[in-house]
This record gives structure tokens, sequence and C-alpha cells, in this order.
């Protein structure tokens, strides 16, 4: 998978800027970001790239006074897994409520093994795909995860990246999980680090977009932590695959997005749950209720 890295400049430099650039870029495809002194280094798919999109994102940047450049190189194909192969991640430690000895969920590569003891243990070699427990949304997800009663239940994990929130569905009871994602890259490590963590069976990870969802059986839940744009275009094709009174999760865009997604959401039959938030991501959870689905 051919990529390339794009150098932002942010004049001046603020880590609202950087999370506000981060966000936009990340709605047109983009999947990786690492902040610098003075703004992002972005890694986006060669044959996902518009320069189109680009120059709209940095000419109508929503933050007055602040002025974005970039330039665009080929990234390198052999250094994507070598930074994680020497370095891994820092261990990923969400706690449990307060009392309890085992912390709730551990995420950590093999490399950090000496971590503490955790009711949910879970390792991954997250390499370029998105999802090691570091970032809001997935963290969000992995502690709604922790207790809804997945007991025997089919999920499916829309854009699974490493895998992670497949994997806490199968250390939740979930019978089955149906995983995909574009990337291809994604979907390999995602299956390696099912083997990490010892699941042989129950999950099926794809490469593809929303319309490897048709034909499937429906889910008791589907879990999409992707970005706005997406999951307001997918919609629609969720609503055919979860079942009556199953359960939607959708994260991967910040606060000021909640309305407009609840609201997309009701027309597909998807009535709100609940909403968390971290920093300044959120998480919502939806039931669905087939009577009133619009377009199933």
């Amino acid at each position: 998978m051919k990529y390339f890295e794009v150098t932002c400049r942010i004049r001046p430099f603020s880590q609202a800027a950087a999370d506000v650039l981060s966000a936009m870029l990340a709605e047109i495809g983009f999947e990786s970001f690492c902040q610098t002194e003075d703004g992002l280094l972005a890694y986006i798919q060669q044959g996902v790239w518009s320069e189109d999109e680009m120059q709209e994102v940095v000419g109508n940047f929503c933050l007055p006074e602040v002025e974005i450049s970039y330039t665009k190189a080929e990234a390198p194909d052999e250094d994507w897994n070598q930074v994680w192969e020497e370095e891994g991640f820092q261990p990923i430690i969400i706690p449990s409520e307060e009392g309890q000895e085992k912390a709730l969920i551990v995420v950590h590569d093999v490399k950090h093994a000496d971590v503490p003891p955790a009711k949910y243990d879970i390792v991954i070699t997250p390499r370029l795909a998105f999802g090691t427990g570091s970032h809001q949304t997935t963290r969000l997800i992995l502690r709604t995860l922790a207790r809804l009663d997945l007991e025997g239940k089919d999920v499916i994990d829309a854009g699974t990246g490493t895998g992670i929130l497949a994997i806490m569905a199968i250390k939740r009871g979930a019978s089955y999980v149906f995983a995909y994602d574009i990337d291809e890259w994604s979907v390999e490590n995602a299956k390696d680090n099912l083997l990490l963590n010892k699941i042989f069976t129950d999950v099926n990870v794809e490469v593809g977009a929303s319309y490897m969802l048709n034909g499937q059986p429906k889910a008791d839940l589907l879990i999409a932590n992707i970005n706005r744009n997406i999951l307001l275009e997918d919609l629609p094709q969720f609503a055919k695959v979860v079942k009556d009174k199953g359960k939607l999760i959708l994260s991967g865009f910040y606060q000021t997005d909640v309305d407009t997604l609840t609201e997309a959401a009701l027309q597909h039959g998807f009535f709100p749950l609940d909403m968390e938030c971290e920093g300044d991501w959120a998480m919502l959870l939806f039931e669905a209720d087939a009577l009133g689905r619009r377009d199933v």
C-alpha cells in the first residue's frame, strides 16, 4: 500500500489548530498523524489523495487568522513496520471503578508485557492501522463494550483498524464478529492481532467498505469508529444490518458533530441511549427500532 506523507505547517501554531486540522484531514481520507513543532505530518493512501480536497481544507480552515501550508512527498514503504517493531507503544490502562484491584482494560504490545493485571488484557501490534486504545474514541468504545451484554451476540466492526474492538467484543462473550476495513494493511494487521489474543475462530476480517454489509446476517451490535462524513454516508447501510432492538455505537467525531449525527441516526430508526465524551471527542450509543426506520 503506497502512502503520501504530507507536511502541514500551522501559523501561528496551537494545539487547538492542530486538533482541528487533523479532524478535517481525517474527513478526506488521511489515516495517521504525527505532531511536529509547527504542525503535522499526515499520511494518506496515494489512491485516496485529492489535491482539490486538500486545497479546500487549507482554503476553508475554520479558525480565523490561522494559515495552513503543506508539501507532499511519497512515504517510504519500509519505514512503517520498523518504527513499531523498534519502539512499540506505551501501554494503555483503563481503570476499573474505585475499590477494584484490577484495571478494567489494559492494551499493550508484546514489548511491554510488564503491565498491571486487568479484567480484559488486549495485545496489539498496531503498525500503521488505527486503534491502540490511545485515542479518545477507541477508549470511549472500549469502556462502552465493557458494560454492554454481548454474551452470544453477533457483532459488526466497521473500519476495524487494528481489530481492537473486535477483540474486545469476543472477550466480552460475542459469538461472532464480522469486521472490515478499506485498507489491506489494516486487515492483515487485525488478523495478526486476533492471533496474538488467541482468537482463532469466530471473527471474519475482510477488505472493503460498507458495501460489504450487503447480504450479511443482521447483527445485535454494529460498531463504527470512523469519521463524521463516512458515518453519515453509511448510516442507511447500517440500518439494514442491525436487528430490531440491536445496538449501534458511533464514534470518531467531535462533540460539535453530535447533533448532526443524532438527527441522521433518528432518520434511520436509531434512537439515542447514551453519549459519552473525552476531551473534544464523543461517542454515541443507539438502539434500533424497526418501526421508526424510513429506509428499511
